[in-house]
C-alpha cells in the first residue's frame, strides 16, 4: 500500500473517492446522502487551497483516504474527511492515513489535529439527549453504542474529547469534539 498526495491521483480514482465517501457514511442521515454531496466534497478537496488530502492505494486501487482542512488556527489542522472502502476496512488502512496525516501535520509544525465526530444516528449514548446544562460532564461520559461510530477507532488512534457541540444536527443530535497532539 502506497500513501499518495490525493491530487496526483487519476480522475477515476477521483471519482472512486467520492464512491467511497458516500458508502462509508451511508449509516449518518446528514452525510452526503443527497446527489452530488460527495463529489462535490472531492471537488473542494481539489480545488480548495485551504484543503488536502492523502490516498491510500495498492495495484491501482483506491482503499480510501483523508483529508485536512487548513482555514481556522495558526498551528492545528481539522481533519476531513476520513473514509476507507469496506472491504479494506480493519485492516490499518485508516491508521495508516492518520498516521501519514500526523507526519505531514509535525512537518508543517503543526502541534494539534482536531475533529467532529457527529452522532445524527444514534452511534453513541449521547443521542437524543439533552446535553444542557453541564456539557463537559457529559462528555466525560460519552460511550459508543454502534459500531460504525468512530469514536472508539479515534480513541485508539491517540485522540481524545475535548467537547461537545449540543444539538449540532439538531436536537439531541450532537457532534463530538476531539483532538491529538501532534507536535510540540
Amino acid at each position: 500500500m502506497e500513501i499518495l498526495p490525493f491530487e496526483n491521483l487519476a480522475p477515476t480514482l477521483h471519482a472512486e473517492a467520492a464512491r467511497i465517501l458516500r458508502d462509508a457514511l451511508a449509516h449518518m442521515p446528514s452525510a452526503y446522502g443527497k446527489p452530488g454531496e460527495a463529489e462535490a466534497e472531492v471537488a473542494d478537496v481539489l480545488g480548495n487551497p485551504e484543503r488536502q488530502a492523502l490516498a491510500a492505494v495498492e495495484d491501482g486501487r483506491l482503499l480510501g483516504w483523508i483529508g485536512w482542512i487548513d482555514e481556522m488556527y495558526s498551528h492545528s489542522w481539522e481533519l476531513h474527511p476520513l473514509a476507507v472502502d469496506e472491504p479494506h476496512r480493519r485492516k490499518g488502512v485508516a491508521r495508516r492515513l492518520v498516521a501519514a496525516l500526523e507526519a505531514r501535520a509535525r512537518d508543517a509544525g503543526i502541534l494539534t489535529l482536531w475533529l467532529g465526530t457527529d452522532d445524527d444516528y444514534g452511534g453513541t449514548n449521547l443521542h437524543g439527549k439533552h446535553l444542557f446544562p453541564n456539557v463537559l460532564d457529559h462528555a466525560a461520559r460519552i460511550e459508543q453504542k454502534d459500531p460504525r461510530h468512530p469514536i472508539a477507532f479515534y480513541r485508539s488512534a491517540g485522540f481524545e474529547v475535548a467537547g461537545l457541540l449540543p444539538d449540532a444536527n439538531g436536537p439531541g443530535k450532537p457532534d463530538i469534539l476531539m483532538v491529538k497532539r501532534v507536535g510540540g
